[in-house]
């Protein structure tokens, strides 16, 4: 078949291939024009007080779990009073041939980090000093965990509002560290590795340079970091942050480098909150390399956001049927989708 060129890809079925994990997802632009019968949802209302006496997560107050919080004036880390994994589990293997049922033990520690003592701010709505302490702190927890002897990755991630699951209102993320490198990031390591090996350069490296020259999906960019939707985004307003430097780890970055990741995820969220006039839901996370000592030179630091909001506050996208019997399916095309952020004032 011949390359499609660009108005085909804004008009016809067609699949394309992520780079990043070797999968492929379909795209459906000609699905837009449909009517929507389906379910409509109220957005959460967002009036919330600077302190909340009620809440786990506020300065001074005693968590679910009987621990005080101290008055903390920036960010706040502590270990997960539920956390999902423990540093100390028992010893369980259940493997041996020719079995089918497979089982093994679990390291981890799980991280709560509190990203302001104010109830009522966002990441969005914070000053730029306040989100790079925010990504210092990122930083400083990736080393520190990083250098346990039995971590291997460690995960930084926020699940943002009630859509995606997120049980405080509290302004908040999430660190988990384990001691085998989970599922997405084997995957992406193998991509760009194969990459490195057959290229001699870094894939998304050279992904970001392409996007830079084609400018079709980029949403904001500075020196330091460029925010677009990949070309083979599943969201319908995925977005992928990456570093313009070839780094490895937040750990890598110089000072001026932080403080323009602090700038772009501030104007990124800015414009997903501008989108809709909503607090913009979505998870996000940061994809670093392993934390074995091994130099990993193919691995490129970058971020995702997976934002469910489809066509308005009250409607979103959802994975199922086939997407979760086959392969995912989008109708925005991501070209269409950057161009609606890109659009979009970074201010409130």
């Amino acid at each position: 078949m011949d390359r499609m060129n660009d108005a085909d890809l804004q008009a016809t079925p067609h699949r394309r291939l992520n780079q990043l994990t070797g999968e492929w997802v379909f795209v459906s632009p000609q699905r837009m024009t449909r009517p929507w019968r389906g379910l409509v949802e109220t957005p959460p209302a967002d009036q919330r007080p600077a302190y909340d006496p009620t809440c786990f997560l506020c300065p001074g107050n005693e968590r679910s779990g009987g621990v005080r919080n101290p008055a903390y004036p920036g960010t706040f880390v502590f270990q997960n009073d539920f956390s999902a994994l423990r540093p100390d589990p028992p010893e369980l293997r259940d493997h041996a041939a020719p079995s089918l049922l497979v089982a093994e033990a679990e390291r981890g520690l799980c991280q709560v980090v509190c990203f302001s003592p104010r109830h009522d701010l966002t990441l969005a709505g914070m000053e730029l000093p306040a989100l790079r302490e925010v990504v210092a702190t990122w930083t400083a927890q990736t080393a520190a965990l990083g250098a346990l002897d039995w971590v291997r990755h460690v995960q930084i991630f926020e699940n943002r509002g009630a859509l995606m699951g997120a049980s405080n209102a509290h302004p908040h993320g999430q660190i988990w560290a384990t001691e085998r490198i989970p599922n997405e990031s084997v995957k992406e390591l193998a991509q760009q590795r194969a990459y490195t090996t057959a290229h001699a350069d870094c894939l998304l490296c050279t992904y970001l340079a392409l996007e830079l020259q084609r400018d079709e999906r980029i949403i904001a960019q500075n020196a330091h970091f460029v925010a677009l939707v990949p070309f083979w985004a599943v969201w319908p307003f995925e977005t992928l942050v990456l570093a313009r430097a070839h780094h490895g780890a937040l750990t890598d970055l110089a000072p001026a480098e932080r403080d323009g990741l602090a700038a772009l995820l501030r104007q990124l969220i800015r414009r997903y909150d501008q989108l809709f006039q909503v607090p913009f839901p979505y998870s996000m996370g940061f994809h670093q390399r392993p934390t074995d000592g091994a130099p990993y030179p193919e691995w490129h630091l970058h971020a995702h956001f997976y934002p469910p909001l489809l066509r308005s506050a009250t409607i979103r996208k959802f994975m199922v049927g086939y997407e979760l019997l086959g392969q995912p399916q989008r109708d925005l095309t991501p070209e269409v989708a950057a161009a609606r952020l890109r659009a979009l004032p970074d201010s409130t």
